[in-house]
């Protein structure tokens, strides 16, 4: 998988890690923070692996349909956790999850 061949991949990934990373940061300025352990446990989860995968791309990972696998699942993972969650922040980071699990299932 060639980095010239999958820049919607790589824009979903990085778009993802982006959203990942507000929310993350967000949830922890949330005044109940308790009820925000598994959405901000699984903010970080996502942005590392969104993250990960966007450089094992563009240097030619042979493991790239493992890891948007493992990726694509872990996206849906945290977009699930999110939706839970009324904040804006949240539902934007769900969206951005779907889409990249939906980029990652497409590549």
């Amino acid at each position: 998988m060639g980095h010239e061949q999958h820049q919607e991949l790589i824009r979903a990934l990085h778009e993802c890690m982006t959203a990942c990373n507000h929310c993350y940061d967000a949830c922890l300025q949330e005044e109940d923070i308790k009820m925000m352990t598994n959405c901000i446990r699984l903010d970080r989860e996502c942005a590392d692996i969104c993250s990960y995968l966007e450089q094992a791309i563009c240097r030619g990972t042979p493991f790239s349909a493992a890891l948007t696998s493992v990726c694509a699942e872990i996206c849906e993972a945290c977009g699930n956790e999110c939706k839970k969650h009324a904040h804006d922040h949240c539902q934007k980071c769900a969206d951005a999850c779907f889409a990249c699990a939906d980029a990652c299932k497409s590549a």
